[in-house]
């Protein structure tokens, strides 16, 4: 429901912005504004995202938690959204979203309100992990020797040694 009344506010008040500023500046100022908060939006979200993806790398690298990090990668790619699309309101928007506090405080309000629940279907089992010392699982299985004479009959497809 709350998706419904964000679809109909948004747009109202955007019109309700752009007659209220167009009214008081003009109309070339407000176009030339929103033009220009599109060009800086584009190039702070393309320098904030440099460093966000930096974030993610570094996390993957050190094999911590890459949530926050990659919840940032989304919240810039959806202010960079925002900041494309025409209008005072939605540009507002984008712009708080491209600041770190911000980011960081958006964050931590969706960690402490969204649940992430596990499940599984089926008797499904998470393999224990193995301890360091423990000897390595061995694989037994059966095998045929290729004669390495035989030669196939069709060109060879670069995918297979042949």
């Amino acid at each position: 429901m709350w998706l419904f009344v964000a679809f109909i506010a948004i747009p109202m008040i955007e019109i309700a912005l752009f007659i209220q500023v167009g009214g008081a500046i003009g109309l070339g100022w407000t176009l030339a504004i929103v033009l220009l908060t599109a060009i800086l939006g584009t190039w702070l979200v393309r320098s904030q995202g440099a460093l966000v993806l930096n974030r993610i790398r570094q996390s993957f690298s050190e094999l911590s938690n890459p949530a926050e990090p990659l919840a940032e990668g989304a919240m810039v790619l959806f202010a960079g959204a925002l900041l494309l699309t025409p209008g005072f309101f939605t540009d507002t928007l984008g712009f708080l979203l491209l600041i770190p506090a911000v980011r960081r405080a958006a964050f931590t309000w969706g960690r402490r309100h969204v649940h992430v629940q596990e499940f599984t279907t089926g008797p499904q089992q998470r393999p224990r992990p193995r301890p360091e010392t423990a000897i390595p699982e061995v694989i037994e299985g059966e095998f045929t020797e290729v004669d390495p004479a035989k030669r196939p009959t069709h060109q060879p497809s670069h995918w297979t040694k042949h």
